[in-house]
């Protein structure tokens, strides 16, 4: 299966834009659903997996994996990378995210812009970090030790944000265009957190939007949230709301094509409910393409 991540030279820093790849159309890849995408192979274009997950040797896990990865491209999205932590890394988990990047080789390997937790305490939570120029030198030391430890680029992606730290002095898109374009690293923009953290912190969508580079955005997340009227959380257990839906599609018509995929992590409804859910990305992708490119809605 081919690899359509940029290679990575160790060293060299932030790439020059290469063409973004186009898978179409994916799922997040459950455990509940496994049985069900051998059995009925569904209309999904690509699987994103959790890599903490599969980062083992052997199993049912990587035996229904295995099965999937024959039919379907896979892209990995991990969770404990703390690339903006101040630990040193893991190395056994970088070996071992690097062990299953050469098993199952994926379309590209994506985390959090985020640190997880701190004295090798794991808070098993996504943590947001100041928007600082000393957070950018940092966070870009750090992406430049893993990309040289994989030997390619690596996705991250935005957060939802609950609370702002003083300390900050850009907006979290120019925090994001900075990391990446110094980096040389990619970004996977979850359209669903930022709806959540523009609600939470009072900012308009569009302007999120109109800030990122276009041509570092590689893959899209869409999922739903719970609402809670002052606020909203960042859930991952209902239907992509309709704010988020047209979020997207303006994202769409700024940026052209991206790889999208649907993030279901609770209450999981049967897998043809999260095609047909899928489809309706389509329809709004089709729309969105449609349009002029370049505005908003």
């Amino acid at each position: 299966m081919p690899q359509f991540g940029l290679k990575h030279t160790a060293g060299s820093g932030a790439s020059a834009p290469g063409p973004r790849p186009w898978l179409g159309f994916g799922l997040g890849l459950r455990t509940e659903h496994f049985s069900a995408v051998l059995e009925q192979p569904p209309d999904v274009d690509w699987f994103e997996i959790t890599s903490e997950n599969f980062m083992v040797a052997g199993g049912k896990p990587r035996h229904y994996l295995d099965a999937i990865r024959q039919r379907y491209p896979l892209v990995m999205h991990g969770v404990s990378l703390s690339i903006g932590g101040t630990d040193p890394f893991d190395r056994d988990y970088l070996h071992s995210l690097r062990q299953l990047m050469l098993d199952i080789e994926p379309a590209w390997v994506s985390d959090h812009l985020c640190w997880t937790g701190v004295d090798h305490v794991n808070s098993h939570d996504l943590l947001p970090l100041p928007y600082s120029d000393e957070a950018v030198a940092h966070v870009v030391g750090r992406i430049g030790q893993v990309q040289d430890h994989l030997g390619r680029e690596i996705l991250l992606e935005n957060l939802s944000t609950y609370v702002q730290f003083s300390a900050s002095s850009m907006t979290e898109w120019e925090f994001l265009t900075e990391v990446s374009r110094r980096s040389g690293c990619r970004l996977l923009l979850d359209v669903n957190n930022v709806a959540v953290s523009a609600r939470n912190q009072g900012f308009d969508p569009e302007t999120f939007l109109a800030g990122l580079p276009a041509d570092r955005i590689w893959q899209i997340h869409l999922a739903g949230h719970s609402d809670y009227g002052h606020y909203a959380i960042d859930t991952h257990d209902h239907d992509v709301p309709p704010q988020v839906w047209a979020l997207y599609e303006s994202a769409i018509r700024r940026f052209g094509a991206i790889s999208t995929m649907i993030e279901r992590d609770d209450h999981l409804p049967p897998l043809p409910e999260l095609v047909a859910e899928l489809d309706h990305a389509r329809l709004a992708f089709a729309r969105a393409m449609a349009a002029p490119h370049g505005h908003p809605a």
